[in-house]
């Protein structure tokens, strides 16, 4: 899910990007569903959805019609050969540079998005070998966006992600992410108003614990699906673009975890998503 106004609604969760309100009204109409959004979606698929299964509606906010993911790997394990956490990163590398030709991506072409599209081939992604906070607050994911482009070349139609290790966690008010006192969600997207303009980023800690994992799955795997989830809704709800007027969901959050996440095209992890056209959740097209 998105930011919603500066109060966080998370879920486990090139054209130009047309925005139609700024990052710091991003989203409001959203709000009133923070509440029942803030809620972890565990791989039993136990989560009692409502019963009517509304369209996704497009608020105007315009999407990302050709879209660039750029990774920010914050912690010095990731550049550490001797660390399981190379390879986790080389795997979400992999996964990103062919996603964007998938028919999983292509899951997402009715709502105006281009497909295929080549989602690395942006700028450098970044391996910032400090060490990230233990409590990584949305600010903090900001400003290390916000470093990213002071070396970087910015892009309106670029989703910065920033990945971080098992030993540190996000937080969104008092709710948290996996590593977190007060687990509520395990990924999130969202867009601030950055010197350069509108910038969309998501925050994708490491799925440690059992809310957000499936069974048998990596960690990169797992990773992946969310990944898949966050940046699929970055790209057709940057900000107050396609989501669900009736429920407040965006179009991964209709279907995530139920149908179950699914082992897909290179091997690597992803969700069903939802789709107007079929009135429900769809694997590919």
């Amino acid at each position: 899910m998105t930011s919603r106004g500066l109060k966080f609604v998370v879920a486990l969760s090139c054209g130009l990007l047309a925005v139609g309100a700024s990052a710091a009204t991003v989203d409001k109409s959203h709000q009133a569903f923070a509440d029942r959004d803030h809620v972890v979606y565990t791989p039993t698929n136990d989560f009692v959805r409502l019963p009517a299964k509304s369209k996704l509606t497009n608020h105007g906010g315009g999407v990302v019609v050709s879209a660039k993911v750029v990774y920010i790997f914050f912690g010095p394990s990731f550049s550490n050969a001797a660390s399981p956490d190379f390879a986790y990163a080389q795997s979400l590398q992999a996964f990103r540079n062919q996603f964007g030709s998938t028919h999983e991506y292509n899951t997402i072409s009715e709502y105006g998005i281009s497909w295929p599209v080549s989602l690395g081939s942006g700028t450098a992604d970044m391996f910032d070998t400090t060490t990230p906070a233990t409590n990584m607050t949305d600010a903090k994911v900001q400003a290390e966006v916000t470093k990213y482009l002071t070396t970087h070349t910015y892009n309106s139609s670029t989703i910065y992600e920033v990945v971080i290790p098992s030993t540190s966690y996000s937080s969104s008010g008092s709710s948290t992410s996996c590593g977190g006192p007060s687990l509520a969600y395990c990924a999130y997207h969202g867009a601030y108003n950055g010197s350069h303009g509108t910038t969309l980023y998501s925050i994708e800690p490491y799925p440690s614990c059992s809310g957000c994992k499936v069974s048998g799955w990596t960690a990169a795997q797992n990773a992946e699906h969310f990944v898949c989830h966050e940046t699929r809704e970055a790209v057709t709800d940057p900000v107050n673009a396609w989501w669900d007027g009736t429920t407040g969901e965006e179009a991964d959050d209709k279907c995530a975890w139920s149908p179950t996440p699914f082992i897909g095209t290179g091997g690597y992890g992803y969700q069903y998503e939802w789709s107007n056209a079929a009135n429900g959740c769809i694997k590919t097209k």
